[in-house]
């Protein structure tokens, strides 16, 4: 005898097609949307308020150590990113080129391209080199030093394949940039961002991180050394959620940004840079969401709670609407991990259930449903988005204001203890190459997203091997633990003898 099949608000559910539902909830959420431009986004008010929640935090923490906003020009001179050899080869494939200044009418009427530049800009895919340019100007003395810079600003990397927030032509983040005099201290910079940017995800995201350095092959092109912080998905997928370059000297060499030291020896500087984009946005729908749809993080959530009053025509909805608006207001009176509680009264027209399910599947914190019965006794009817909807409940008034904070920290910290009890249950150490290849191997060749996890396994430190698992298996190296212990082993590919694990997975 079948079961009764379960309803859900987003449809496909995550087991039927990961893909779909994660496009799904993004449109169920009112989060974001396809622009007329290729590969572009449009980010609706509840996902830019997501945003604006990211960059608020984040640009405190940055502040916080040291750093200073400015704001470079969106154009780069095609000569500049030819400086680094490196850095241009690794971006040349993505970069959108300006060739022209204006355009004019053709003889058909259409408007053609006019006034060709002496030298094509670029449309900056990150702007080391043109930061570099500024640099060697500030920079005169180690007396300027260290110069701790960084922006918000939009990028473009001409993406084939794109998908909303994870991947597309044009998006958001901030890119620091950072000038030393000595190479200890660029290290420091180095490692301390990346500490910023894992307490951001685990403390604010929900989202547990594993700190570690990139193989060369998948270093930053003209970086030293890169460190990264990785996610699981609920699709066991990996998720670069950000970077931490150590540049050494050699962006100073090619933009030339030098110094005179305190013995009057002229020096190059030490820089890095680092970044995080709008593909956490991504990441966050994927480490939490459900099918219901997305579940947000109270620490980042633009509403924290949704009052929504149950009416019965219009008989006694302005005592209903009074009683939501002063409990609204009680409750932006209490403050919630260092900022008042957001909450909102829901007055739309429209069937109660529908306007609960607009909610849930917008993954907000807390909704309340509160009639005629729950001004009566002063209470108010609760469901927690992290929790099924059948396991609501009720609360005097009062308490649940004395509560509130309370509550929004347990479902913070129930979302990151779910997220981390996921993907430590799909780690796993491998030994075997066979295993390896079953591990990666998708057991349904109609979902082939749908695969093993993170593999912890020794690595001979071979790009050779790199390359023979990226071909077989689409899996990389997502990282270097740094955490990780030496270790005495084989190779899982090669049998070479290795000294550490390494991270395994396949990736966004």
């Amino acid at each position: 005898m079948l079961g009764k099949a379960v309803k859900t608000a987003i449809n496909p559910t995550r087991q039927e097609d990961y893909p779909e539902w994660y496009q799904q909830v993004i449109k169920a959420a009112d989060l974001a949307e396809h622009s007329p431009v290729r590969g572009c986004m449009v980010i609706k008010p509840w996902g830019y308020a997501l945003w604006e929640n990211i960059q608020r935090v984040l640009d405190k923490m940055f502040k916080d150590t040291g750093h200073k906003n400015a704001y470079f020009p969106l154009f780069i001179p095609k000569s500049f990113l030819e400086k680094e050899a490196q850095h241009v080869e690794g971006f040349a494939k993505e970069c959108a080129v300006v060739t022209h200044h204006r355009l004019q009418a053709g003889p058909d009427g259409k408007l053609i391209p006019a006034g060709e530049l002496e030298e094509p800009l670029i449309v900056r895919p990150t702007s080391e080199t043109i930061i570099g340019a500024m640099f060697a100007q500030w920079v005169q003395s180690y007396r300027d030093l260290p110069l701790l810079i960084n922006q918000w600003a939009n990028v473009v990397r001409w993406e084939m394949r794109t998908r909303l927030f994870l991947r597309t032509a044009e998006f958001l983040w901030q890119e620091g940039h950072t000038a030393h005099s000595t190479p200890r201290e660029a290290v420091e910079e180095t490692m301390k961002m990346l500490e910023v940017y894992s307490a951001f995800a685990q403390d604010y995201m929900a989202m547990p991180v594993i700190k570690g350095e990139k193989s060369e092959s998948e270093r930053f092109p003209g970086a030293v050394s890169t460190y990264s912080i990785e996610a699981m998905m609920q699709d066991r997928k990996a998720l670069q959620a950000g970077t931490s370059h150590f540049l050494g000297q050699n962006f100073s060499h090619a933009s030339g940004i030098k110094f005179l030291d305190s013995a009057g020896k002229e020096e190059y500087a030490w820089t890095t840079s680092w970044g995080v984009s709008t593909r956490l946005i991504g990441g966050l729908i994927m480490t939490h969401g459900d099918d219901d749809g997305i579940i947000v993080p109270p620490r980042l959530a633009p509403s924290h709670v949704v009052i929504l009053p149950v009416l019965h025509g219009d008989e006694g909805s302005s005592g209903i609407f009074d009683y939501c608006d002063k409990l609204a207001a009680q409750l932006k009176a209490v403050q919630y991990y260092g900022r008042p509680i957001e909450a909102e009264v829901d007055k739309r027209e429209g069937r109660g259930g529908d306007k609960v399910w607009s909610w849930i599947k917008k993954g907000i914190p807390l909704y309340l449903e509160i009639g005629p019965r729950d001004i009566a006794s002063d209470s108010v009817f609760i469901g927690r988005r992290d929790k099924s909807r059948k396991e609501r409940f009720g609360m005097q008034r009062e308490e649940f204001l004395g509560k509130v904070s309370g509550i929004l920290t347990d479902i913070q910290n129930n979302l990151f203890e779910r997220a981390k009890a996921f993907r430590d249950s799909n780690m796993k150490i491998i030994d075997n190459k066979d295993e390896f290849y079953d591990y990666f191997t998708p057991k349904n060749k109609e979902k082939p997203e749908t695969h093993g996890g993170f593999a912890l396994s020794h690595w001979n430190g071979s790009a050779q091997v790199e390359e023979q698992v990226k071909k077989d298996l689409n899996v990389t190296i997502r990282c270097i633990p740094l955490d990780g212990e030496a270790e005495s082993g084989k190779c899982v590919i090669s049998g070479e003898k290795s000294g550490r694990r390494v991270i395994f997975a396949k990736s966004y």
